[in-house]
């Protein structure tokens, strides 16, 4: 048997700003952004050079989802970003004025900064070791 995780939906309050961050700030693949009806639509991000698990960028619907927004798991890092470059990457986040919550650090695992999306949800960033 084989598996795997093909799509992460992430919860966010516009499609647009979504993509414009992830794809302008993170530098993102816009993978596919197919509209399913008037108000969803079907949205892939990946970051560059993955083949791996892609975010669905999922508008929020109704009143319960959009309270989820920018707090899928009650504070924690929600998301891991692996990089071949650190530095390059980290660079990056901070000419975006993307907010570093903490890091960068040398950890046993690799060198590690946290940092939080346009919604406040947290990401690590990782270079392993």
């Amino acid at each position: 048997m084989q598996q795997q995780i093909a799509q992460i939906a992430l919860v966010v309050k516009d499609y647009d700003e979504a993509i414009a961050f992830y794809c302008k700030k993170l530098h993102f693949i816009l993978v596919e952004d197919t509209r399913l009806s008037e108000t969803k639509r079907w949205v892939l991000v990946s970051p560059p050079g993955s083949s791996g698990t892609k975010l669905l960028l999922a508008q929020a619907a109704n009143e319960e989802q959009l309270s989820r927004v920018g707090n899928q798991t009650g504070g924690r890092v929600f998301l891991f970003l692996y990089t071949d470059d650190f530095d390059r990457d980290f660079k990056n986040l901070k000419d975006n004025d993307i907010r570093i919550i903490r890091g960068p650090l040398e950890e046993p695992y690799g060198k590690v900064a946290v940092f939080a999306d346009l919604y406040g949800n947290l990401w690590d960033l990782i270079q392993p070791k």
